[in-house]
């Protein structure tokens, strides 16, 4: 099949697609209940759906006959019933109140911990939240027989507690919640065995669901090139995690490229990890060794690094139509970090306070071996970080994965980094300024909001220099339920000002995740600011199809981009767009978990003749934020 074929194809199933949800959306929306019951994390409830069969409209009637095509018992309907699952999944409540959720468990906490039951299973054909369901086909099956299960070990790896300590406020909400977060895990339970409890002890049971960690995929862009790609995030069943990526039949001087990395988790969550990328124009070698403020009641984190880079620069931009001149650089750094928190008085006996007082040291130390110019030069970064901290923690749905439980941080993150950087040429000192706060409703949605501003300061002259303004806003609403199909609304905002950078630093770009998805422009596309809008429908459809759920999308892009030498402010450009619409298909159960397939039309800067572009993509486009400080650093300028 052509590429023109399969385009006019998808744009045809595309709009298929938007006219059923243009017929559903004229139906009246459910009430969302305000207060919604607080229930053991274990328990479900079960989702009260509306009649279908009463419904009028065209897909619900397609849905049905295809449903009852599976139940027949001829080849075609048994084979049928394989791809397509319409077994209602009863799910936990979400959008649960933060505090409720830590406190549930309060009549247990300073108990004695007796005994840790952990139950795993397997990825295919099993539930969470049932304990009856079982594997009824032979892909599941024959699925289930190439999967290890995560071992006991790990999993208890993750846990806040261990048998013959004392339960402390919040450790299975947190345990819980961690599970959840770790690579290898799709969703965790970690309830108290109420049968067996008594009025000194407690025995924990765990209940945690794999997803089927061996990903791997192959593209063909065409006759010599394409992309093959292999991962396992749970090597073994002991949460060990391999990427790798090569990219051969590149256009460019260097005609492949490959990325690669190896990670070991250890106890008390500390992580080693060994990285190689070998990209145009860049290649980069490093090791490292870390542990971060995973939990509210972390004390301590920190990290040490060694990276070896090699890559090329440019120091002017060139006329247009001309190729980047690069120029070596390479140079290797050393960079070790330790924070401490600090844990603030409640005055609620039985609730610890949230908000935490961070204070954190870092060095980084860079010494170059090759570099074009005298602006490169040797030096040793002293940073330090004080910050407040609230972080709380809700449960939703059909966020960015479909149906499965969901961690939505919300809280507020005030920080103030000062520096001093000594180099031959001249010092300089160093400060930035961090804002970030995040709510969430069950009605109205969630709401981040963000802005940092650094700068360095050379002492000898008060120059600003290498300066950078960030904001960030993203938006998604309330779920909208029509019968079995369910939709959201994200909104997503960011903008980088760069004011006095350096002649040679790596300028900004509009394509990919940077700003506009499926993007690729004629020329090589890059400026000193940039200001990006994002806006995505996406409509969560009842459908399965070999364990990958459907969904329709429907994305519309805008970057601003400063371009001219000189100019700081992005807005004087004609900005550049995209629109489209396509599918995305998502296997909660494997580690590659999205697949969309998009369609795309940029009206200038896009390099096919007629602005359109089938793309596919299988990393998440939009990702929460959360509210826990990292290492003290430099604002990112990327």
């Amino acid at each position: 099949m052509s590429r023109a074929v399969f385009a006019s194809f998808l744009v045809r199933c595309c709009l298929g697609v938007a006219l059923l949800l243009v017929a559903g959306a004229a139906r009246a929306q459910q009430p969302v209940p305000t207060k919604p019951a607080i229930t053991d994390s274990a328990r479900t409830q079960p989702e009260v759906r509306r009649d279908s069969l009463r419904r009028r409209f065209d897909q619900e009637k397609v849905l049905l006959g295809l449903k009852n095509y599976t139940r027949r018992k001829t080849i075609a309907g048994k084979a049928a019933s394989v791809l397509f699952n319409f077994t209602a999944r009863s799910e936990d409540r979400a959008g649960l109140d933060a505090q409720l959720l830590d406190r549930q468990f309060d009549q247990h906490n300073y108990k004695l911990i007796r005994s840790i039951n952990i139950s795993t299973l397997d990825a295919f054909g099993y539930s969470i939240t049932d304990p009856n369901r079982q594997p009824k086909n032979i892909l599941e099956k024959t699925a289930n027989t190439l999967h290890i299960k995560t071992v006991r070990s790990r999993v208890r790896q993750v846990l806040l507690f261990r048998v013959g300590e004392e339960l402390k406020p919040q450790a299975l909400a947190e345990s819980e919640r961690l599970l959840r977060q770790t690579p290898e895990i799709l969703d965790a339970r970690v309830f108290v065995n109420e049968a067996t409890t008594d009025q000194d002890s407690v025995d924990i049971q765990i209940i945690t669901k794999d997803l089927f960690s061996i990903g791997g995929s192959i593209q063909l862009r065409d006759v010599g090139a394409g992309v093959i790609a292999l991962r396992d995030v749970n090597f073994l069943g002991q949460g060990h995690q391999f990427r790798n990526r090569f990219e051969y039949g590149r256009s460019e001087p260097q005609s492949w490229s490959y990325e690669g990395s190896y990670v070991v988790p250890f106890r008390n969550f500390v992580n080693a990890q060994a990285s190689y990328r070998n990209t145009f124009q860049y290649r980069e070698t490093g090791v490292a060794v870390a542990r971060g403020f995973y939990s509210v009641n972390t004390k301590y984190a920190g990290a040490a690094s060694f990276n070896m880079i090699d890559q090329g620069v440019t120091l002017d931009q060139p006329p247009p139509g001309e190729p980047y001149v690069f120029y070596p650089l390479r140079f290797n750094r050393q960079d070790l970090w330790v924070g401490r928190s600090l844990r603030l008085p409640s005055y609620d006996l039985g609730y610890e306070n949230p908000g935490r007082v961070i204070i954190s040291a870092r060095t980084i130390n860079t010494n170059y071996l090759e570099r074009p110019n005298t602006s490169y030069l040797d030096n040793t970064l002293l940073l330090g970080t004080v910050g407040y901290s609230v972080r709380r923690y809700y449960k939703d749905k059909y966020l960015f994965g479909f149906g499965r439980t969901e961690d939505v941080p919300t809280g507020t993150l005030l920080s103030l980094t000062g520096g001093f950087e000594r180099n031959a040429d001249a010092n300089r000192h160093y400060f930035a300024l961090r804002a970030s706060t995040a709510g969430y409703s069950v009605r109205s949605g969630y709401l981040y909001l963000s802005g940092e501003f650094g700068s360095y300061i050379r002492n000898r002259d008060g120059d600003w220099q290498q300066g950078l303004l960030h904001t960030e806003l993203l938006y998604f609403t309330r779920l909208y339920h029509t019968g079995n199909w369910q939709w959201r609304h994200f909104f997503w905002n960011r903008a980088i000002f760069g004011f006095n950078r350096f002649p040679g630093e790596q300028l900004l770009a509009i394509d990919g995740e940077r700003g506009l998805r499926g993007f690729q422009p004629t020329v090589d596309l890059r400026g000193t600011s940039r200001f990006v809008i994002n806006y995505e429908a996406t409509v969560y459809t009842p459908v399965s199809f070999l364990g990958f759920r459907m969904a329709a999308v429907g994305f519309l892009d805008a970057a601003w981009l400063a371009t001219k030498p000189g100019r700081e402010l992005p807005f004087q450009d004609t900005p550049y767009s995209g629109v489209g619409l396509g599918l995305r298909f998502r296997n909660e159960y494997t580690a590659i978990r999205t697949v969309q397939i998009l369609l795309g039309f940029y009206p200038r800067g896009q390099n096919s003749p007629n602005g359109l572009r089938i793309f596919e993509s299988s990393r998440p486009y939009y990702d929460f934020s959360d509210f826990s400080f990292a290492q003290p650093g430099l604002v990112r300028y990327e």
